[in-house]
This record gives C-alpha cells, structure tokens and sequence, in this order.
C-alpha cells in the first residue's frame, strides 16, 4: 500500500472514532503533559495537605495510611479525568466512566464485609465508645483494646491472648465498657459457712480493702449479702480500682482475695467446698449363673 494511501486509511480510520487526524498527535501530547501536571500538582500539595489535616485530627497511623491511598488513587483518577478532557476524548472519557461504575458496582458487591468493617470503623472514630486502653466486654469475649483501625480492633484478653476483631462485630451488638469513667468496678463473692459470724466476715472484706493502695477509698468499699448456697452463705464484695490496665486488675484482685483468705483462715471463718451425696441400689441380675459358673471353675 502506498504511503500515501496508507496515511489516507488511517485519517478515516481516526475520523470515525471522533479524533481529527491533524490533532491526533497533538491531542496525545496534551493528554500526557496535562496528566503528569495535574498528577505531580496532586502529590505536591493536596497529598500532603490531607495527610497534615488527618495529623491534626489525632488519627494514628493506622488510620491515615489508607486514607492517604485513597487519596493518591482519587489524585490519579481526576488527573486522568481531566486530562481527557483537555485532549478532547470526551467519547473515550465517557467509555472510562460507564467501565469504571460497573467495577465499582461488581467490586462493592465482592468487598461488602470489607466496606462494613471500614465503615464501623468510621464510626467507631467518630462516636468514641471505647479508647486504646479501656477494658471492654463483648458477647463471650473481654480484654485491653490495644489498636483500632479503620478495618479490625486488636483486644487483649486478660489471658494474653490477641484478638483481632472485625470493626462491624463491634458496632452491631452491645459493647460493655466498664472503664467508660476511667473507673473500674469489681464484683467478688465470698462464700462462708452457715455458722460462721456474718458480721465478723464483712469486716474483714472491708478492712482488706481499705487496706490495699491499689482499691479507692471514695466509692468506698461495700459488701452485701446475695446468696444462701446449699453449703454457703455469699457475701459479695464490692470494690472500685482507678484507671486500671489490664496487669493492675488481675494483680489487684489476686493481693485482695489473698488476704480476705488469709483473715479467714486466722479468724476461723470456714470457706465450705461444695458437698455431694451419691445414692442408689445396685442390682445384679444372672445370679444363680454365675454361682454355676464359680462351682465349675
């Protein structure tokens, strides 16, 4: 094919696709330089802006890095937008467009549990029911909230374990949080015998607390009796710890139950263990055989 006759092809080619074959060069040549200009002015200046913005909002680190990709992804995407625009692509930039909603339809469906956790990590942010350090309780779990990000929550567990937990399991149920007030509440029930002195061991409980630095004084101490056992009476104690962390609560109830025994044990007062009584009849069925059998052998 002649040269020109080929150049002839490829103008009607291009004039079907709504391109002028006299811009198509040019018309590259603004996409390009318009794209690296818009992209380079994003990464300079709104990149950083947003990332001092998010700073300044006291999000951790965890927080910020994917929202600074989301950034720099929507700083690409108009870049390119606009610098369809200016090559005048308006067809081709109407194609990306109608391509591009359908990903983000089929990707939305595919990343439904993904799109949950980051937004009850949102709100989790924003409505604040719980803080890294605060001891929180949950369905059959509790422990020490040590991160929180946009996507999972890592909790640890008074048993050293770490949980790492979809943000959305902790914004669709009920949360316990009882250190809200950076006071803790807890709750310990002594059981006695029937006969020993009720009074004598209320005392006691109290006394040991008010002993212990590590219990406040103002809630002060109290104890109730909430139980009559089979075998014990309960009186249950119930004492307030200030700001505690995970290693304070497990050492301050362990020195605290420890000496309420050891009072006891030096006053007297019994702690009585659970009594079971087994009863029944046995039968034994085949008797004359096996009589038969031991005369044979």
């Amino acid at each position: 094919m002649p040269l020109q006759s080929a150049n002839t092809f490829l103008a009607d080619r291009l004039a079907e696709v709504g391109v002028p074959a006299a811009g198509a060069v040019g018309a590259a040549i603004t996409f390009l330089v318009a794209f690296l200009v818009l992209y380079l002015l994003g990464r300079i200046f709104v990149v950083p802006l947003i990332n001092r913005v998010l700073k300044r909002r006291d999000l951790d680190e965890h927080a910020r890095k994917p929202l600074v990709k989301l950034v720099r992804i929507v700083t690409a995407f108009a870049a390119v937008a606009i610098a369809f625009t200016f090559a005048g692509y308006g067809n081709i930039l109407t194609a990306i467009a109608t391509i591009g909603a359908a990903a983000t339809l089929a990707i939305g469906f595919a990343m439904q549990d993904v799109l949950a956790n980051f937004v009850a990590g949102v709100f989790i942010y924003t409505d604040k029911p719980f803080r890294i350090g605060d001891w929180i309780e949950w369905d059959d779990y509790s422990g020490v909230v040590e991160d929180i990000s946009l996507r999972v929550t890592r909790v640890r567990t008074f048993d050293n374990e770490l949980l790492t937990v979809p943000n959305s399991q902790l914004t669709g149920g009920v949360i316990k949080n009882p250190v809200a007030k950076e006071q803790l509440r807890l709750k310990f029930l002594f059981g006695i015998g029937y006969d020993d002195d009720i009074d004598k061991a209320t005392e006691i409980i109290v006394e040991e607390a008010e002993n212990h630095d590590g219990i406040m004084s103002d809630p002060e101490p109290s104890v109730r009796l909430t139980e009559l056992g089979d075998s014990s009476v309960g009186l249950q104690s119930r004492i307030w710890i200030d700001n505690p962390s995970r290693a304070d609560f497990v050492k301050i109830r362990g020195e605290y139950v420890t000496a309420v025994k050891e009072r006891f044990d030096e006053e007297g007062i019994d702690i009585p263990y659970p009594n079971r009584t087994i009863g029944g009849d046995i039968q034994i069925e085949n008797v004359d055989g096996l009589a038969e059998t031991t005369a044979d052998d």
